[in-house]
């Protein structure tokens, strides 16, 4: 069984703020929002899906809750069909902190909403205002506070490497995001965009944008620390479509098409590192097991890891074995199970 978000974009409606990053045109590949079109987006999404599928309607781009309120609840009502039809399961929503309140919530406790997507983006005022939020860490607090009190789940959403951002206040971020009770997070690395602040300040060189290497070493020990916390991380990295890899939208910055994958290959190889140093067998050869469905990520691609690991610590894994059960990773001398 698969659960499938139908995403309907909303860029930019109802957020008449401009953070540094943000050009939600670009990132939803939605020049304009169009009501009108919504159902039809909807009942393609549905005709793709599966016997035994879940789905939910899921609001994204913009600050849903910012909208005019009017048609904030008409699409509202527009989802909340599907759910009394049976057809999804509820409604998810991705909004700002500052655009939670208690009239919001109440009015969001009417509708199948299940999930509330909060972009937090850094816990830290001073990366906030480099980037231009207009809110505050408290504001977001209260925020998230707020949600779960209501009875919502809570996702958040922040982002690796903004302005004034560093691995200390990121990691800061991700252990307030735990702290304060998100069920799941979306991590996002910085990517620049054309027609937006942050592009101007790169072009000027007051912000240097990351690089793909950068990015990964920054954010697999967020990704860590979540996943440690049993917090499911459940993007890394923005959706890779033609535009975010095209010159004519993307100055600079992390965009990968395959960032989420890298990230997960350096944890991995973090991992692997550490079972290597606990047992003693850094330098020797080895034999290394990891659940089947994880080998690719295991081994890196084009065998990163396995060469980084000899190039780096001289231990040679002499062989990669898929469980087809179990967890976790398992490493032994080859010389016990050398064929």
């Amino acid at each position: 069984m698969r659960h499938c978000n139908i995403p309907v974009f909303i860029p930019h409606l109802g957020c008449p703020n401009q953070c540094v990053f943000c050009n939600q045109r670009s990132i939803s590949e939605r020049m304009e929002f169009r009501e009108s079109d919504v159902r039809q987006q909807i009942d393609t999404a549905l005709s793709t899906l599966q016997s035994g599928d879940t789905a939910e309607i899921a609001f994204f781009g913009g600050s849903f809750t910012g909208i005019d309120r009017e048609l904030m609840m008409r699409l509202l009502d527009l989802a909340e069909g599907y759910v009394r039809q049976g057809r999804v399961a509820s409604i998810r929503l991705s909004t700002r902190p500052d655009y939670i309140s208690e009239e919001i919530l109440e009015i969001l406790s009417r509708y199948s909403v299940r999930h509330i997507e909060l972009g937090l983006q850094s816990m830290d005022d001073a990366v906030l205002q480099a980037s231009k939020r207009g809110h505050t860490a408290r504001d977001a607090e209260n925020a998230c506070r707020m949600v779960l009190q209501a009875g919502f789940s809570l996702v958040g959403q922040m982002m690796i490497g903004l302005p004034s951002s560093t691995p200390e206040t990121e990691m800061e971020t991700a252990r307030r995001i735990c702290k304060l009770g998100a069920s799941a997070v979306r991590i996002y690395p910085t990517v620049v965009f054309y027609d937006t602040p942050l592009c101007e300040m790169a072009q000027s060189g007051t912000y240097v944008p990351m690089t793909v290497e950068e990015a990964v070493a920054r954010t697999a020990p967020v990704l860590q620390f979540f996943r440690a916390n049993q917090i499911p991380c459940i993007r890394l990295g923005l959706c890779a479509t033609e535009t975010l890899t095209s010159k004519e939208a993307v100055l600079g910055g992390p965009n990968h098409p395959a960032l989420g994958e890298l990230i997960m290959s350096e944890c991995a190889y973090l991992e692997i590192y550490r079972a290597l140093e606990a047992k003693g067998l850094l330098g020797t050869q080895v034999v290394l097991e990891v659940p089947e469905k994880e080998v690719s990520i295991a081994v890196g691609q084009h065998r990163s890891n396995i060469k980084r690991l000899l190039r780096e610590t001289g231990t040679d894994v002499r062989r990669v074995i898929g469980k087809k059960n179990g967890e976790g990773i398992t490493l032994y001398p080859y010389s016990q199970n050398p064929f």
